[in-house]
């Protein structure tokens, strides 16, 4: 899958006119629990010549790279550009890519200067904002009738305890759920419970549908309840951009 993967990204570089700086696994995968039929979530961040961005329209240019997704690779990728701006309202995903524990490129310092400055450009209550409505969203839209598909519990949870990650003051989420679940699960009923469909997932093909586990939907309930009212409900505030105009350019420079 690796020489897949590489084949992949040559091709975008080819056909895009790009250069792909950094390229690692999201999801599943990346988060340490996946089925022996989970696919391949690439993403990677890219850029393009410099006369590319002297253009008047920029902004009207499209800034992504994605590839169809079938039922091995779902390949996707963003201009470098779009990624410090986001990098500067500290996005959660981000940052997991950055921490990913398994990178299929990386040519060029840019990936390591991102993890450096994040300590200037981390923010909690950023990333508590963005947690919290995508636990918010999930448990809505996967959690919310008596029979559910069960590994989307995983997309509740996970959020839920980069919470209490941030709470603890403990820094960048990391991307394992694992790490979450030792460092901010003290139930031991509920850990017991994640623990068992962490290694049901693991074990054999992806997750059906069945009915609710109580332990764990008490605790998203009992969770989003008490997240209610928290800076974690506020919008963060942005932070000054100086020092990723300079690594843009540097970028460029490279390229």
């Amino acid at each position: 899958m690796k020489d897949q993967i590489e084949n992949v990204l040559n091709e975008i570089e080819e056909s895009e006119g790009v250069r792909i700086l950094y390229a690692c696994e999201s999801g599943s995968r990346a988060w340490g629990f996946a089925s022996t039929d989970s696919d391949y979530d690439v993403r990677f961040l890219y850029c393009r010549p410099t006369s590319w961005y002297l253009a008047v329209n920029l902004e009207a240019k499209r800034d992504v790279i994605e590839r169809p997704i079938d039922d091995v690779l779902d390949v996707s990728g963003w201009d470098l550009r779009k990624a410090l701006q986001l990098f500067r309202k500290s996005n959660p995903p981000l940052l997991e890519w950055l921490g990913s524990p398994i990178v299929y490129r990386e040519v060029t310092q840019v990936a390591e200067q991102m993890r450096e400055l994040a300590k200037t450009y981390y923010s909690p209550i950023a990333c508590g904002y963005h947690y919290l409505h995508m636990a918010r969203n999930n448990c809505r839209e996967f959690l919310k009738s008596d029979v559910v598909r069960r590994k989307k519990y995983f997309y509740v949870l996970r959020p839920l305890l980069a919470i209490r990650w941030l709470e603890a003051e403990r820094g960048v989420v990391p991307t394992e759920f694992a790490r979450l679940v030792e460092a901010t699960v003290e139930d031991h009923k509920v850990r017991e419970a994640i623990d068992a469909l962490v290694c049901e997932k693991a074990a054999g093909v992806e997750l059906g549908t069945g009915p609710t586990i109580p332990v764990l939907s008490d605790f998203v309930y009992a969770e989003l309840e008490r997240l209610e009212g928290t800076p974690f409900s506020q919008t963060p505030p942005k932070q000054p951009i100086a020092l990723l105009d300079q690594l843009f350019q540097n970028a460029l420079l490279e390229s």
